[in-house]
């Protein structure tokens, strides 16, 4: 069995997806608002039986891999990487995409953070790392949680220790938990005697290290408070935020994301109970982090640090932000100067700053007025230059024209000036990340892409098709009844076709076996298991994605009925689809008949006249 294949036979997709979004009983199945877009009625089907999901609205959908993939925006290989643990699978090193060079630099992570973590709380090495996290009020089951760890005091001890599990100088050194010495062959460990905040990327892969000096060395100016891992392969800090691993289903549970500048702030909320809480360790946001939050949330509160150099993280924050179009608040840290600290001091201080968070354009508006004098034309003049760019950032028009005239009101200035001046000196063109952002195209936030308007029969035929599978011991009576010309939508028609191929195979099996057995049914799981592995060329992956909606649309649409009604149901689309194909026969015959008409091919049209009768008649004894 295939590893993917073992963990989709281990895994209930409805447990997966439950620690994503709430679920809730639809019959059979489940129901949800879809993840993937804005909806005010659910849409979102998961199916325990069939261990699929579909979503009615947005058309994406799939297995539990998909799934994954499409939450935390990462491909097949890390699903299955992340999936594997879940399903107690280990994934065999002889599996190629797993021996990739990506992957042994993450299992160089793993091992280094398994070691440091145990030389924290084991061993006597660590002993002031132990009591200087505990003073800082850290418990021992947030130490577990978070993993932090201790490297001592050593050249090479981590450095042998990876080369007994089989790792190379180069690929430890490619890791980033190495350093060359000179250009020469002689590697040394990068990390020594320091406290280690590991850094993992959004599904919970250890990437990277944030270091802090032991307390003993505190003093020695050399040292450097904290050092980080270099770039890597597997590590770009532009890319990361610090604790979103672990704070994403909350972020999205809150529908928001509070960003934080330092790694102690976002483990000592979480440890407090605020486990929305996130951090850019230390950096303004990145396009891609603020991509990573679209995901989960449009809305985000920054508690950056009031010193100046967190002043300037947070108004670089919100031009990110704004050109993702997402709803930012600043939030103003009462009780010392960082979250940590305030939330240690006094809870309620934090909640209400929280709580009490001013839109961005607030926050700006209240800045640029504390330095100015705004009875001075000079004064009146450098807010408007400071503000107005800005306010041309946003998006939202509304917003925008609400700001203007708060602006207009805060100057005495007119309205009309002050847009005459946005419009002089601003470029009308968006940033370039707002054209790219999530939400331009499909993000978290973004309204499904309009579906091609279907025609009655179209759905009609999809319908059809989902009865079969809803009903698999009404197969035969429905294709009797059905001819696949009479199928509305290339790819229903395929899929049917395809249908009948297997059902008449089945068939003529049963029938040389005797036909002693119950007869044979086109049941979902078979039918689909056929497909993946026949010749069919005709967009066969396509097949498989429209199997998998017509199946949850079954269950979605006929989850009540009983074998009666679902005979009704098929005769009475049957006559639909029937009518309308010879309705569309006898609107073509008249064409011809016109045409032959003109060119006095007196034999062809008596010939169509006989047809166009016929057909005349058939439609009238359906409508009776």
């Amino acid at each position: 069995m295939q590893p993917s294949d073992e963990i989709k036979s281990k895994l209930d997709i409805v447990d997966v997806i439950r620690e994503y979004i709430p679920l809730k009983p639809a019959g059979v199945n489940f129901r949800a608002l879809c993840p993937f877009h804005r909806e005010k009625s659910p849409s979102f089907i998961v199916s325990p039986e069939k261990q699929i999901w579909h979503c009615f609205g947005c058309q994406k959908g799939g297995d539990v891999f998909s799934f994954v993939m499409e939450m935390d925006g990462i491909g097949f290989v890390d699903a299955l990487r992340n999936l594997a643990p879940k399903a107690g699978v280990i994934l065999r090193k002889q599996n190629p995409k797993l021996t990739s060079r990506r992957n042994r630099l993450l299992d160089i992570l793993e091992f280094s953070r398994n070691y440091y973590h145990k030389t924290l709380i084991q061993s006597d090495k660590g002993k002031s790392a132990r009591e200087y996290l505990a003073k800082r009020g850290l418990t021992e089951e947030t130490i577990e949680e978070w993993q932090i760890g201790y490297s001592p005091d050593s050249w090479d001890d981590l450095i042998n220790l990876l080369k007994n599990k089989g790792f190379n100088d180069e690929e430890i050194f490619q890791a980033g938990m190495s350093v060359n010495k000179d250009g020469t062959s002689r590697f040394y460990n990068r990390f020594r005697d320091r406290i280690m905040f590991p850094i993992n990327d959004v599904n919970g892969n250890t990437v990277a290290f944030s270091a802090r000096v032991s307390p003993e060395k505190e003093q020695d100016e050399r040292m450097g408070k904290y050092i980080n891992s270099p770039r890597t392969m597997i590590y770009d800090k532009s890319k990361i935020l610090f604790g979103l691993d672990k704070a994403k289903r909350e972020i999205r549970n809150n529908d928001l994301a509070i960003i934080a500048e330092g790694q102690m702030d976002v483990i000592t909320a979480h440890q407090h109970g605020y486990k929305n809480v996130v951090a850019s360790s230390g950096t303004a946001l990145t396009a891609e982090q603020v991509a990573l939050l679209k995901r989960y949330s449009n809305n985000i509160a920054l508690a950056f640090d009031t010193d100046k150099a967190g002043e300037t993280a947070a108004e670089r924050g919100i031009r990110e932000a704004m050109s993702a179009e997402m709803n930012t608040k600043v939030i103003e840290v009462p009780e010392g100067k960082d979250p940590d600290e305030c939330i240690k001091n006094n809870k309620e201080e934090w909640e209400k700053a929280v709580k009490s968070a001013k839109p961005f354009m607030e926050y700006y508006f209240n800045k640029t007025f504390a330095k100015l004098d705004l009875d001075q034309v000079d004064g009146k003049r450098a807010a408007a230059k400071e503000l107005l760019p800005v306010l041309a950032r946003l998006g939202n028009k509304i917003e925008q024209d609400f700001w203007l005239k708060k602006l207009s009101q805060a100057l005495d200035v007119g309205e009309d000036i002050l847009r005459e001046t946005i419009r002089q000196s601003v470029p009308k063109t968006r940033p370039e990340y707002a054209r790219n952002a999530p939400g331009a195209h499909g993000g978290a936030e973004a309204e499904p892409k309009q579906a091609v308007k279907q025609s009655r029969e179209e759905m009609l035929s999809e319908l059809f098709i989902a009865l079969i599978l809803k009903f698999p011991s009404l197969a035969e009576y429905a294709i009797n009844r059905v001819q696949p010309d009479k199928i509305i939508g290339l790819p229903n028609k395929s899929l049917y076709r395809n249908i009948i191929i297997y059902y008449n195979n089945l068939i003529d099996n049963w029938t040389q076996e005797g036909g002693q057995a119950e007869p044979p049914q086109v049941s979902y799981g078979g039918f689909k298991q056929w497909l993946e592995n026949s010749e069919v060329q005709e967009n066969k992956d396509g097949q498989l994605i429209l199997l998998d909606k017509l199946a949850l649309l079954g269950d979605k649409d006929f989850f009540d009925f009983e074998i009666e009604r679902a005979k009704n149901e098929i005769i009475k689309i049957a006559v639909t689809l029937k009518k309308h194909y010879l309705l569309n026969r006898r609107q073509e015959i008249s064409k011809l008949i016109a045409q032959a008409e003109q060119e006095g091919n007196e034999d062809y049209i008596k010939g169509l006249m006989e047809e166009f009768q016929a057909l005349t008649d058939e439609i009238r004894e359906i409508e009776d």
